[in-house]
């Protein structure tokens, strides 16, 4: 009788242990919260079963991810990915770069919308640093598909989900529980001032970690298991770095929060990463060991409470049942939300799906990222909703236009005296097709510029673009002779105005190029002396040069920035046919007393291969290949020859130079690259090119030019060293620059934005 109760009660108690439900609670904490994984690794391979999972901020991705059945190992490679650091960071894939849709590169630092308030014009300032547009596009890619499979019901995932997201205007928690999986992790995980907060519902959501980073009550609440397992990794309880922004805004707006799990219900489990900040990423290794190693002393602990085992294998095959329900990625209906007019409405479908009836996964996110490149659209997030009568997707698009005017300021500072502002007003439009008119101001010693004209997008299956543009442009070369180091013991004095006004029409040539044609008509006036000695009274000698100018030019370009890249490449060739009258006006010194007129007909033909190659991870070796042809006869003189001969400067210090060394009608250049990465931000170069003109071009008695006889008689070179950091405003650099030049070869200068100008006639 008494077996017989033992053997009951046994397997009373082994029912019992079986029927034990745990579930796991996961903080936030920003790039600690990779120790999360760490943590999970252990628990399946010691077969301790998860059958429930809630989180806040990192906690929510990491709890969402392993919800719609990704294993330890996968969400560790999607931390390590370069997908996830462009998404985190915001920064587009060079592959994703629409060149079509981006405007001439202008050296633009921060971007003001204009709106009208009741109390008058107000600028909109920037509310958050990362961009959004790559990291909803990943929510909507990774979760849409886990969605359809679940119903919008978090219950059905493979291991019910929980997180928190934050509605800041009523200060108070919001449990998602059911609805789009990708918009609800997104919105747990939007840390003030750093990303976009999600608007849902007439709310407006940020990081779940503002008012509760540890979400054991809505574990009790919704899923009341018998074991809770929590894991903590916000470094909250103690004093926030005084050098680190980002911890002392996590410190202001996070309330404080009870990381306690008594002893009857559950384990806590915290990993201390001091060394971790809240956006280190690229520590995802170190930090996933940490979890390990914090799982691993307490993994004995965890035994002795939970005593219900699932198999890892049984883990893996209840991940795949699940994956294998995913419907395809297809899409069909699209909506669009955020825009009022029906011509915009279209305007958008029309960019995305063009004539179409369904398109795939890969053809959304080129034409998102075509879309997302348009100037009139500031934000898109995309949901996607699974449609069982017709098997396919619909796409639902949260749309955000700019506003109809902004502005952009920007320029180049330096401690050498090629410093500029730059200002620039736009103003866009957009129904069937897209409109944009700017007008835009340089002002400076080096560098003064005025430029207004417009752009017209025609959104077709075979997009085009009209263009019009009037531009004035005026450079000092004798403002760089002198900086804050050195003194050019051999200053030239020459200014040059020129205004040009430009028609072209353009059309994309794959993603990443272009081929454009266009017409221009152009003045040109060069102010120089033809001597060293001169009063400041005496008159310059002028040269005029009216030119109309015809081009044809593809271009192929997808550097990851606009000026110092580290990876992606350009391959470029145009032909341009140039006809136009010089005009010669000898000025006091000039020791040409007869004024000129010649006529000046020819085609150029310029080509241009530059090209990055990462050899290991902090390596990356560079490639660079220039020439230019063209049949242009001499000017009147020397120096007029020189100033209208094409250059060589494929360093942005090279741009505010007048180098004689380094222009000539016929040449080819070569040049190496070696880039050390510190990290994707911050990185040490070294250029170096040599420079061959195919026949040098030569000053005679009288400052008269002529050809060398003989071809690649001189060979020049040029040199660059540099720090570089790539702030969000542009690039700040500390370089060293050697020219092959007559008296000063060493330029040593700190600079900060962009060496970039309005474009010339040809």
């Amino acid at each position: 009788m008494r077996k017989s109760f033992l053997s009951i009660l046994f397997c009373f108690l082994l029912l019992a242990a079986n029927a034990q439900k745990v579930g796991l609670v996961l903080s936030g904490g920003g790039a600690k919260g990779i120790a999360h994984i760490g943590l999970i690794k252990v628990l399946e391979e010691h077969n301790i079963p998860i059958d429930y999972v809630a989180g806040t901020s990192i906690g929510a991705i990491v709890a969402g991810l392993y919800a719609m059945g990704m294993s330890p190992d996968e969400m560790l490679e999607l931390f390590n990915s370069d997908d996830f650091r462009l998404w985190s960071t915001g920064t587009l894939d060079k592959d994703d770069l629409y060149y079509f849709k981006r405007k001439d590169e202008l050296p633009d630092m921060i971007k003001l919308d204009i709106t009208k308030k009741e109390s008058g014009v107000k600028l909109i300032l920037p509310l958050n640093i990362v961009p959004e547009q790559q990291m909803d596009y990943a929510f909507m890619d990774l979760t849409a598909q886990t969605t359809a499979v679940c119903q919008g019901d978090f219950n059905k995932l493979m291991v019910p989900f929980r997180c928190v997201s934050t509605d800041i205007y009523l200060n108070r928690p919001i449990v998602h529980s059911s609805g789009d999986l990708g918009e609800a992790i997104r919105a747990s995980m939007s840390f003030p001032l750093v990303y976009k907060p999600i608007e849902k519902d007439g709310m407006l959501l940020f990081d779940g970690g503002i008012v509760n980073n540890f979400p054991t009550d809505v574990m009790q609440r919704d899923f009341a298991p018998d074991i809770i397992i929590g894991h903590k990794v916000t470094g909250l309880d103690t004093q926030p770095d005084p050098d680190d922004l980002f911890s002392q805004i996590e410190a202001m707006v996070t309330q404080l929060t009870n990381y306690e799990i008594p002893d009857t219900i559950g384990i806590l489990l915290e990993s201390k990463l001091d060394d971790v900040g809240l956006f280190d990423f690229p520590k995802a290794n170190f930090t996933y060991s940490k979890g390990i190693e914090t799982a691993m002393l307490k993994i004995d602990s965890i035994e002795n409470i939970i005593h219900r085992r699932v198999p890892k294998s049984e883990v893996d095959r209840k991940r795949a049942e699940f994956k294998s329900k995913k419907p395809d990625l297809v899409f069909n209906n699209i909506q669009v939300e955020g825009v009022k007019d029906n011509k915009q409405r279209r305007y958008i479908i029309q960019s995305i799906k063009y004539n179409e009836k369904t398109i795939n996964e890969d053809e959304l996110k080129s034409s998102y990222f075509k879309l997302i490149a348009d100037d009139h659209i500031k934000s898109i997030q995309p949901l996607a909703y699974y449609n069982r009568q017709t098997g396919y997707f619909d796409l639902h698009l949260k749309v955000e236009p700019r506003k109809p005017l902004d502005v952009d300021f920007g320029g180049h500072l330096s401690t050498r005296a090629n410093t500029f502002g730059f200002l620039q007003a736009n103003l866009k439009a957009f129904n069937k097709q897209s409109y944009y008119f700017s007008t835009n101001l340089f002002f400076g010693k080096f560098y003064n510029s005025f430029m207004v004209g417009g752009r017209l997008y025609a959104p077709n299956r075979n997009p085009f673009y009209i263009s019009s543009y009037f531009t004035l442009n005026y450079w000092d070369y004798f403002s760089t002779s002198t900086d804050l180091i050195f003194t050019d013991i051999r200053p030239q004095y020459i200014r040059q105005t020129e205004n040009n006004i430009r028609l072209e029409v353009g059309i994309p040539y794959t993603k990443t190029g272009i081929i454009d044609a266009g017409i221009s008509r152009s003045t040109s006036l060069d102010e120089y002396y033809q001597t060293k000695v001169f009063n400041q009274g005496d008159i310059l000698d002028e040269t005029t040069f009216k030119a109309t100018a015809i081009h044809v030019r593809i271009d192929k370009k997808n550097y990851d920035f606009r000026q110092y890249p580290t990876e992606g490449g350009r391959k470029f060739f145009s032909l341009q046919y140039i006809n136009g009258t010089e005009y010669f006006a000898p000025g006091t010194t000039s020791p040409i007393q007869n004024e000129v007129e010649n006529n000046h007909q020819y085609f150029q033909i310029t080509a241009k291969y530059d090209e990055y190659f990462k050899v290991q991870k902090s390596l990356v070796m560079g490639l660079m290949a220039e020439s230019v042809i063209n049949n242009n006869t001499l000017f009147s003189n020397y120096t007029s020859t020189l100033l209208n001969a094409p250059r060589f400067s494929p360093t942005p210090n090279s741009l505010s130079m007048f180098n004689e060394h380094f222009r000539a009608n016929q040449y080819f250049a070569v040049g190496g690259k070696a880039l050390y990465l510190f990290n994707p931000n911050f990185h040490f170069r070294t250029e170096v090119f040599g420079y061959f003109p195919v026949q040098s071009i030569l000053s005679s008695s009288g400052n008269t030019a002529n050809y060398a006889q003989k071809v690649f008689t001189k060979a020049h070179f040029m040199g660059l060293a540099a720090l570089v950091y790539q702030t969000r405003f542009g690039p700040l650099s500390a370089e060293l620059n050697y020219y092959d030049k007559v008296g000063q070869k060493w330029f040593f200068s700190v600079n900060m934005g962009y060496m970039l100008f309005n474009k010339r006639g040809f």
